[in-house]
């Protein structure tokens, strides 16, 4: 048995320590945000944040999780009106949403690391999370949005 806490709830889950989290988050506990994309930690889509750094749930063992804490884009805070969610939104950043949970995941780390990134940052930060829709320039604006709101709190 293996517990850690997932979007602020003590979870403990009875599976093998080798599997992937992203399949304890999808299968084990229901939780659907995080995507799976490319099964290899190269397209971002399984993104999620563990002790608050963005991570490729694909590729993070659960055994290796145990005590730690794993937050997906249901745990946000408040998340309809979380900065980054409402950027997003505002900016009309997805197109067809696959890869959106993950961005936003990688996104608001960025922003907890460096409160007013540049395009420089935003692009190395952000170069792991693929969009095959190619949506970067609006991900760009929004996470500019989001910084400038949330320096405003």
């Amino acid at each position: 048995m293996i517990e850690l806490t997932v979007n602020g709830t003590k979870r403990q889950v009875d599976v093998v320590p080798e599997m992937p989290l992203l399949w304890v988050l999808r299968d084990e506990l229901g939780i659907t945000s995080p995507k799976y994309g490319c099964g290899v930690a190269q397209c971002g889509a399984c993104t999620v944040q563990i002790d608050g750094a963005a991570v490729r749930s694909c590729q993070a063992r659960i055994g290796d999780l145990a005590g730690r804490s794993v937050v997906t884009l249901e745990g946000l805070d408040n998340r309809e009106h979380h900065p980054v969610v409402q950027a997003w939104i505002e900016h009309q950043v997805p197109q067809c949403g696959y890869c959106q949970t993950g961005q936003i995941m990688q996104a608001i780390s960025l922003l907890g690391l460096i409160g007013k990134p540049t395009d420089k940052d935003i692009n190395e930060v952000m170069s792991g999370n693929l969009c095959r829709c190619g949506t970067y320039p609006r991900i760009r604006t929004a996470i500019h949005a989001a910084a400038v709101k949330m320096a405003g709190k």
